[in-house]
């Protein structure tokens, strides 16, 4: 395959990375969750209501409108039902979408009321467990809104309902069937709104969590654009003085007065080495940067990848012993992803600082994820460490501007769909796991209209 094929798996892998960027973006569980308390809250409603027609008419004999009334009633199940198949879409649950679902509820208990004594029922009480929820749920103007109807609608209810003889007959004395439908109703939202308010309270602060989390990514990507621009620049300058070096050195190869020195040819020869390996290094910043000089993205297998990973790692590290076991299962075609070459590279250097004498690499398959780890014989993280993995400038070398490695580790495996983890062995040594989806690095003819 050509340079033009792989262009349309980075098209695709593009896609993949912005759907795990943006996707938060889509909706909110938190309203998505509180929109679902609703729908739990009027299926309790509708049960109470069918509960308490069946008493009042069947045991205390007391003539009632039933049919009106489970009328309703089945049209607020109905109203459940299509509340929940709206959920199962993956869009974001609006403040005005809560609103009106508050209030459907409050004319709901409105006509249950006006069909059951009006403001004497005592189940008028329930009008407050709406206003406290919208207190909570809505914005401002809206919980205002709904105070407002629910006033309007309890006074309205003080004119217009259909008596109820139960009321006339008992009248109101102490432990008349009145009182004691208050104090049912009292205990009723009580209990209702202490489990709701909570339940939304703790989805309140999820909310929180993700948000401040959503925050702290987007300070670090800008951290990362700094660092990128700052690289990208310094690459650039580097490239002309490396070039004048390269110059240099080949016309000293050429000269007679230093080729007869075979100690000289050998230094040269040494310098000139390095110099390309650091020209091959700037050409690796600016192709992170997405200046690659005069080269494109290429295609490659999973095998000749990690095998080519630990080789060229390897040459860079003479002194380094490295056990490198390949155990992905696959030959799969893949895009030849340089970010997460220099992410492993990164990992690798880390363990070479530590256990130069003892590494190992290890790649495998678990699934549908690609798992790629890194071991050594160091001291291991210390906990303050652990804890704060993948945050900038968190580093026991002890270097000032030190951690930044892990740092980008971290985000450049996140914005492949993946994510990392570190661990200290038991039996002594650190351990980094890479874990990422194969789909971010797999080819497949005719899955970019998928």
């Amino acid at each position: 395959m050509t340079a033009d094929a792989a262009r349309s798996p980075h098209t695709r892998l593009r896609r993949m990375r912005d759907r795990v960027l943006g996707g938060a973006s889509l909706e909110d569980p938190a309203e998505r969750k509180n929109l679902f308390l609703l729908i739990q809250l009027r299926w309790i409603a509708a049960l109470g209501q069918v509960v308490s027609i069946a008493v009042v008419s069947w045991l205390l004999g007391v003539e009632l409108p039933t049919l009106p009334m489970l009328g309703i009633i089945a049209a607020l199940v109905l109203l459940n039902l299509a509340s929940l198949v709206r959920l199962r879409f993956r869009f974001r649950v609006s403040n005005l979408e809560l609103f009106a679902a508050l209030l459907i509820d409050v004319a709901g208990l409105t006509a249950q009321l006006y069909l059951s004594g009006g403001a004497a029922n005592p189940f008028t009480f329930l009008y407050l467990l709406q206003v406290t929820l919208g207190a909570i749920l809505l914005k401002s103007w809206s919980s205002i809104a709904l105070v407002v109807l629910t006033i309007l609608c309890f006074a309205g209810l003080t004119v217009f309902y259909r008596p109820l003889d139960l009321i006339v007959a008992e009248g109101l004395g102490f432990l008349s069937l009145h009182i004691l439908g208050m104090l049912m109703c009292f205990a009723l939202n009580a209990a209702l709104l202490v489990v709701f308010v909570k339940r939304i309270s703790r989805n309140i602060r999820e909310r929180d969590a993700r948000l401040a989390d959503l925050r702290q990514h987007a300070a670090e990507e800008d951290h990362i654009v700094r660092m990128g621009l700052l690289a990208s620049g310094a690459a650039h300058e580097l490239g002309t003085p490396l070039s004048t070096l390269s110059i240099i050195l080949g016309d000293w190869r050429r000269m007679p007065a230093l080729t007869k020195d075979p100690e000289l040819v050998d230094e040269i020869e040494a310098m000139q080495a390095e110099v390309k390996r650091c020209k091959s290094i700037v050409t690796g910043i600016l192709a992170s940067a997405g200046e690659a000089r005069g080269l494109e993205a290429g295609v490659t297998t999973m095998h000749a990848f990690l095998d080519g990973l630990a080789a060229d790692w390897g040459a860079t590290r003479p002194n380094a012993r490295l056990l490198y076991d390949n155990r992905f299962d696959q030959d799969l075609e893949i895009v030849s992803e340089s970010t997460l070459r220099q992410v492993v590279f990164n990992v690798l250097d880390n363990a070479y600082d530590v256990s130069p004498g003892w590494i190992r690499f290890t790649a495998e398959r678990d699934g549908d994820l690609l798992q790629l780890r890194v071991e050594d014989q160091g001291p291991g993280f210390d906990e303050t460490i652990l804890s704060a993995l993948g945050k900038p400038y968190q580093s026991t070398k002890g270097k000032r501007g030190g951690g930044l490695g892990l740092f980008l580790v971290f985000n450049v495996v996140r914005k492949l769909g993946g994510n990392v983890r570190a661990v200290n062995r038991p039996d002594g040594g650190a351990a980094v796991d890479l874990i990422l989806p194969v789909d971010a690095l797999l080819i497949a003819e005719g899955r970019d209209d998928e």
